[in-house]
């Protein structure tokens, strides 16, 4: 796809989310009760920032034009930021980390993953079509086969009662054989040629790379050099245009600053009688006030600004006295409409995503590109940014020699002279900044100031601390969505979640705000994290992921790992300053803790004492503490069994608890297919999918995996062109592990239900409960009092 169909891509997705922030708009305002239409609301938003977002990432990797990538960047940490705090909204609406928007998805008429058109009707019937020709054809060929084995047994009992007469008829009978088994072999090739155009197999070599992906891949990386050299490019035009401008037009900027500012002294003094005040450079010097505005406006602004100071004393003795009236009335008002009415909590990305959209509505909406083919940087706009530079440094130089004039001009005119009362202000305050800083420094107090920092990241990785991430993609993470939750949902029943149910969550908490420093300041602050699940669910491979798709480096203090290391209080004062230390100066950075539990166990067991698991237990939340929006560190915790900790500190250090469930049938299945496929099986209808992920219902993705890897050895990849893959191999090979029973899913559902989150859902719930609980109470107590 060439650069014009992804900016046509672009505007396209640009329309989209203009049209999605006016509806915004709208609903920022309007107040609401019904809680089904807000979430309702509340979802839509989501999904269609979801499909934002994957346009956006999809044009950000293609488009090479330096300037577009970096607004684009800008728009692109404003929607993810967005997607997260509607995200958070639902959380708290629902009061559950998991939603379900498969109703909304068919309103939309869109998949769970990618966007999809209607299908035309044509089409439709085509399909049905396709699959009853594909019924009737194995139904026929079931009959057939039935008649051929009728045939062919009466043809053997005729030639047994046969004698062989002589060399023609034995000449005939391997004529026969030969011209049977050519037929069968011809007939056998029609019927898979047959298949493959009903649709019901794949077509031959469809597993190999073709020729068009082999280009693509080299378009990729063609792409990704052209992009890097544009950028190159466009770093060296920013340094070359400035020091042509400041050559160029620097006089003549200056000189017009000059005659500006003279002109507003003069005026100034025709108009009130005296020469202004300069502003102080940390103020922002003469640019406070001819910031956008002509020498004319500037004028009108001083006249305007001696009749309002006059009415501001009268308004304000006004002000004084309704401002308490109005609060006593407001607090009770307010209380009153808060309970009742929801009303959508005010954003912080909104203001940046409206920006981004109306700089490329300046910029780039109706601009004309007929002269840059190569979409190389436009000079024209990076002289508009660096006059703009190159003023603000000129006017820092203009405003010192300005600033000397007026003196002067005070002096010959007026025989002032500046009282020296704002040094000694000034002074004062650099005194009281001073000693802020001192005492931030002692509560901050460096231990190893002396040390640099590429010492103390070696001396964690000698010691085992920082660990080499293993290279797991998310997508590695198969699995299925749910496509019931919202049916089940309306009849009471809380499902458990997928597995892409959960592949979404630590995309949203971990990977979008760890991989954006913009979206981790300002969108909603995980800074830990809890993944809870039996053995073999993948919450391993779920931390690493996260490190591979944003570059984190990996901290384990896990309580196996950390025991007998830095020992002592001293000791682990120092391993965990060293440990943020460089955690905070090589952000991301993921800080993993596995069996998280024995770090607030109840009780320790005998055979860990020694280990000291309980170290971490009281620094962990003076650490959260510390924890800035500016450092892009998060704590993830991995436990198998979370009803051995003490629940209250538990809970406390981990802000997101995330249940990690044994896989269900379709996220079986689509394991099964994909990981038997990856390690060098085919598959062919002597092997039956659906009879495995049948037959495996409790046994988690670790399981399937290792099964699959002793089954496929070496020689029986190589036997598979003979002796094709069965069920049967796989289901004995099974049979020595023991599954994940319903009693031990329902051990984590029940501990889940005693969480803080886990609380307010099962409250939310049994309100209506609780009320008839209360009534009955009252009339058992009314009885008792009668019955003494």
């Amino acid at each position: 796809m060439s650069n014009s169909m992804y900016n046509k891509m672009w505007h396209q997705t640009q329309e989209a989310l203009n049209s999605l922030l006016d509806k915004e708009s709208q609903h920022m305002t309007e107040p609401q009760r019904n809680q089904v239409f807000i979430f309702q609301t509340l979802a839509t938003f989501y999904i269609k920032y979801v499909q934002i977002f994957r346009n956006l990432e999809n044009i950000y990797d293609q488009i090479v034009h330096p300037q577009k990538r970096i607004l684009i960047r800008k728009i692109l940490d404003g929607v993810m930021g967005r997607i997260l705090e509607l995200k958070n909204e639902m959380v708290e609406l629902e009061l559950t980390e998991f939603h379900y928007f498969d109703d909304i998805l068919q309103d939309l008429k869109l998949a769970p993953k990618t966007t999809v058109k209607a299908m035309p009707l044509e089409e439709a019937v085509k399909l049905i079509q396709v699959a009853e020709r594909a019924r009737q054809g194995r139904l026929r060929a079931i009959f057939m086969k039935q008649i051929y084995l009728q045939e062919y047994r009466a043809k053997q009992a005729r030639i047994l009662g046969e004698q062989v007469a002589d060399a023609g008829a034995a000449a005939l009978r391997i004529q026969k054989v030969w011209r049977g088994f050519h037929q069968c072999k011809k007939t056998e090739r029609e019927r898979e040629e047959e298949m493959v155009f009903l649709g019901m197999n794949p077509p031959p070599h469809f597993d190999e790379v073709s020729p068009t992906m082999k280009q693509a891949e080299r378009v990729g990386h063609l792409r990704s050099e052209t992009q890097m050299k544009h950028e190159e490019r466009y770093r060296e035009a920013l340094v070359a245009i400035k020091s042509d401008l400041q050559l160029i037009e620097g006089p003549d900027i200056k000189e017009s600053l000059q005659d500006q500012i003279r002109h507003w002294f003069i005026e100034c003094r025709n108009l009130t009688g005296t020469f202004p005040n300069y502003p102080d450079a940390e103020d922002g010097g003469s640019a406070v006030i001819f910031s956008n505005k002509t020498p004319e406006q500037v004028i009108d602004d001083i006249l305007t600004n001696q009749d309002d100071e006059e009415k501001n004393k009268k308004k304000k003795k006004e002000k004084r006295k309704t401002k308490k009236e109005k609060e006593k009335k407001g607090t009770k008002e307010k209380t009153k409409e808060e309970d009742e009415v929801w009303k959508m909590s005010p954003s912080v990305f909104l203001q940046s995503l409206q920006e981004g959209n109306n700089l490329y509505k300046d910029m780039w909406m109706n601009k004309d590109e007929s002269w840059n083919f190569l979409q190389e940087y436009d000079p024209e706009l990076i002289k508009q940014e660096k006059r703009k530079e190159l003023e603000s440094e000129i006017r820092i130089q203009v405003d010192e020699l300005m600033r000397q004039e007026l003196k002067n001009l005070k002096l010959a005119v007026n025989k002032e002279k500046e009282l020296p009362v704002k040094e000694g202000r000034k002074k004062g305050k650099k005194k009281g900044k001073k000693t802020k800083k001192g005492k931030r420094g002692k509560k901050d107090k460096d231990l190893t100031a002396d040390r640099t920092i590429e010492s103390l990241y070696k001396e964690l990785v000698e010691e085992g601390l920082l660990i080499q991430s293993l290279k797991v993609n998310l997508s590695d993470y198969i699995g299925e969505y749910s496509y019931l939750g919202t049916t089940l949902r309306h009849m009471s029943l809380e499902p458990m979640p997928s597995l892409l149910d959960v592949r979404q969550l630590i995309t949203l908490y971990g990977i979008l705000p760890l991989g954006s420093a913009a979206v981790h300041e300002k969108a909603p602050l995980v800074k830990s994290l809890l993944l809870a699940g039996p053995s073999g669910v993948g919450k391993k491979m779920l931390v690493h992921a996260i490190c591979t798709e944003t570059g984190a480096n990996l901290f384990n203090l896990s309580a196996a790992n950390i025991a007998g290391k830095y020992p002592g209080k001293s000791g682990l004062q120092m391993m965990l300053h060293v440990v943020f230390k460089v955690a905070r100066q090589f952000q991301p950075s993921v800080v993993w803790i596995e069996d998280t539990e024995k770090t607030f166990y109840k009780k320790v067991p005998n055979a860990e004492k020694l280990n000291e698991p309980k170290r971490l237990k009281k620094q962990l939340p003076k650490i959260l503490k510390l924890l800035q929006p500016n450092d892009r560190i998060l704590i993830v915790g991995t436990t198998q069994r979370p009803f051995d900790a003490e629940l209250q500190s538990f809970c406390k250090v981990y802000e997101k608890i995330i249940l990690v469930p044994r896989p269900d049938y379709a996220s079986r299945y689509v394991l099964w297919k994909q990981i038997i496929q990856r390690k060098g099986g085919v598959l062919t209808k002597a092997l039956n999918i659906s009879c495995l992920a049948k037959v495996t219902d409790g046994f988690t993705q670790g399981h399937i995996v290792e099964v699959i890897k002793d089954v496929l050895t070496e020689r029986r990849i190589w036997q598979q062109a003979r002796k094709p893959l069965t069920a049967g191999e796989f289901i004995t090979a099974i049979t020595s592990m023991s599954p994940v029973y319903k009693e031990e899913e329902d051990c984590f559902k029940d501990w889940y239900a005693k969480t803080p989150l886990g609380k307010k859902q099962a409250l939310s719930l049994t309100i209506g409960g609780k009320e008839k609980e209360k009534a009955k109470g009252k009339k058992k107590g009314k009885k008792e009092k009668k019955r003494k």
